[in-house]
């Protein structure tokens, strides 16, 4: 891939000791979002007929005092294996895989930047964010931080 190291592929994983159904129920629970991630206040979804190919969703996300809203699309939905939605405002595409793992389940959360970030995020970023490099990197330990609240909801245990 081109680009900054802003636009890299960021990476979070983990196995939880749950089945993929069990995870696959609270990762679709977009309210949880906002407990799990530093950064997603709520997921709206602006189309009816829930979750689907095609539904748009509004977020809004913070970052000590900014917010912004975002739009996405679910590009893809693979019930129990796999989650896709492009952000529009961004150029990001933010995926969740979930893979059968003994009696637990790998769960691969990855955000690509598959054509680039947009202009209005590589100017948004630096003026309101700290920078992109830096937003990439806090966001990076954000989606560590948001897998580490799913593992620890489908587990069962409580997270400070």
């Amino acid at each position: 891939m081109t680009g900054t190291s802003a636009e890299r592929e960021l990476r979070a994983e983990a196995t939880v000791e749950a089945p993929p159904e069990r995870v696959w129920e609270l990762l679709t629970d977009f309210s949880n979002m906002a407990e799990w991630s530093p950064e997603t206040v709520k997921m709206l979804p602006l189309k009816r007929g829930g979750l689907r190919v095609g539904q748009w969703y509004l977020g809004i996300n913070r970052r000590k005092a900014v917010v912004w809203p975002t739009r996405s699309v679910v590009a893809a939905v693979e019930p129990g294996r796999r989650l896709v939605w492009d952000t529009r405002s961004s150029g990001a595409q933010w995926v969740w895989e979930l893979e059968a793992d003994g009696t637990g389940t790998r769960v691969v959360h990855r955000r690509p930047v598959p054509k680039g970030a947009t202009l209005s995020s590589k100017l948004f970023a630096p003026a309101f964010l700290g920078g992109n490099e830096g937003h990439a990197d806090e966001l990076e330990q954000g989606m560590a931080r948001t897998v580490a609240g799913l593992k620890a909801a489908a587990e069962g245990l409580v997270v400070d």
